[in-house]
């Protein structure tokens, strides 16, 4: 594709960046098949391939327009369009730049901006929103009926297990909304590590991994985010930790991408490219012990594994969990079409509820045709999203997972 960039972006990283991308793009339209908001709409405009020229258009100088950002406000950031593209396009970083330029030149009517705003200064907070949703949960009945949908009933978490008894220690991102709305998930996440040798160094100054202001067009306010988070991870990095242990895929896959966002800040750089080096999702550490590892006494063995796009289109792992727990004893059922999204995508569900609710109707037909007595997955977007509609539990798949005693 070629371009002619204006002159507000073209020597800029950024411009420099998306010309090389937008150059890789030659029409062939491979990703419209893969693109959950063409398949339910139709429209060319909401397909990575319309996308692609409408950021195009604005980066060559184009007035941003209402139009221009109601299509990508449609965009999922799924990133199956970049799995299914023969020329490698690295759409999710266009779409980004994109966002931040409609959201810099186009006013929002008042509810969809303070919407956002609320979005970006509430979930962030960990303490702040955990103390809303157990206000929430002591007055779900008085709560509107598509907001009293995601408030459940809190689950009683396991205990953390002593990371000092160990030598070797990793670090945990526990995320700002993931403790409040499944307590389980990271202390279960620590045990199965605690159960292999493993010690988990928790750091309370980190919450939020950025990814929220990223992609609703704040990326200087996600930028601090990380530089806070490095700050606290590395004087641990230092210490000897062996990895940052992201058990939200969606958490990871923004991690994972620090070193390419601080790219160009001299302060940073070189410590947000080492944070991308050590993080990983646990099934890059589980995988390789899994002959120590077996189904949780309680766990139900008939499994439907919900693939998130973050894990397999951003890490590029998909199939390994399911290959894990199939090794370990479970029996996964099919589920067709496992590379479309759910329709959680982040703050999506809230901000685009119609297209997101329309996506996990489909979803859930198809994890529920298997079977299953329990549906897993990998990311708390994910979780709560589905869990929101659906008949069979949904559950972070380390909940189903225990060391084998001997091995302990």
């Amino acid at each position: 594709m070629q371009t002619n960039l204006a002159d507000f972006i073209r020597d800029t990283p950024e411009g420099r960046e998306a010309d090389a991308i937008l150059r890789k793009c030659t029409h062939c339209g491979f990703c419209l098949a893969n693109c959950p908001t063409y398949r339910l709409l139709g429209d060319e405009l909401d397909s990575p391939r319309g996308r692609i020229y409408q950021v195009k258009q604005l980066l060559e100088g184009a007035e941003p327009s209402e139009s221009i950002q109601l299509h990508l406000d449609r965009c999922l950031t799924c990133r199956a369009c970049e799995t299914t593209c023969p020329s490698g396009v690295e759409y999710g970083r266009l779409a980004d730049l994109g966002r931040e330029i409609v959201e810099r030149h186009v006013p929002r009517k008042a509810s969809e901006r303070w919407l956002r705003i609320a979005l970006r200064r509430v979930l962030p907070r960990r303490r702040l929103f955990g103390t809303l949703l157990g206000l929430g949960r002591t007055v779900r009945p008085l709560v509107p009926g598509r907001l009293r949908k995601k408030i459940h009933p809190r689950r009683a978490a396991p205990t953390w297990p002593d990371s000092a008894r160990h030598e070797r220690f990793v670090l945990m991102l526990e995320g700002c909304v993931q403790p409040a709305l499944e307590p389980p998930i990271n202390p279960q996440t620590a045990r199965v590590l605690d159960g292999l040798g493993l010690g988990v160094v928790r750091t309370q100054e980190v919450a939020c991994c950025g990814a929220i202001d990223q992609h609703l067009g704040a990326p200087d306010a996600a930028r601090e985010h990380l530089r806070r988070n490095i700050d606290a991870w590395w004087p641990h990095i230092e210490a000897g930790a062996e990895a940052i242990v992201v058990n939200a895929s969606g958490c990871g896959a923004q991690v994972k991408d620090y070193g390419h966002l601080l790219a160009d800040d001299p302060d940073y750089a070189h410590k947000a490219a080492k944070v991308s080096e050590l993080t990983v999702d646990p099934i890059e550490l589980l995988e390789r012990h899994a002959d120590r590892l077996a189904p949780a006494d309680d766990a139900p063995r008939r499994v439907a594994f919900q693939t998130p796009c973050t894990l397999q289109h951003a890490l590029g792992l998909n199939g390994r969990v399911d290959a894990l727990l199939a090794r370990i004893g479970f029996e996964l059922t099919p589920v067709a079409d496992p590379h479309i999204c759910c329709g959680s995508a982040g703050t999506y569900s809230v901000l685009q509820p119609a297209l997101a609710e329309r996506l996990r109707a489909q979803k859930l037909e198809n994890l529920n045709a298997g079977g299953p007595e329990i549906i897993a997955t990998a990311n708390i977007g994910c979780l709560t999203h589905l869990n929101e509609a659906s008949t069979v539990p949904v559950r972070h798949w380390l909940e189903l997972v225990k060391v084998k005693a001997e091995a302990a």
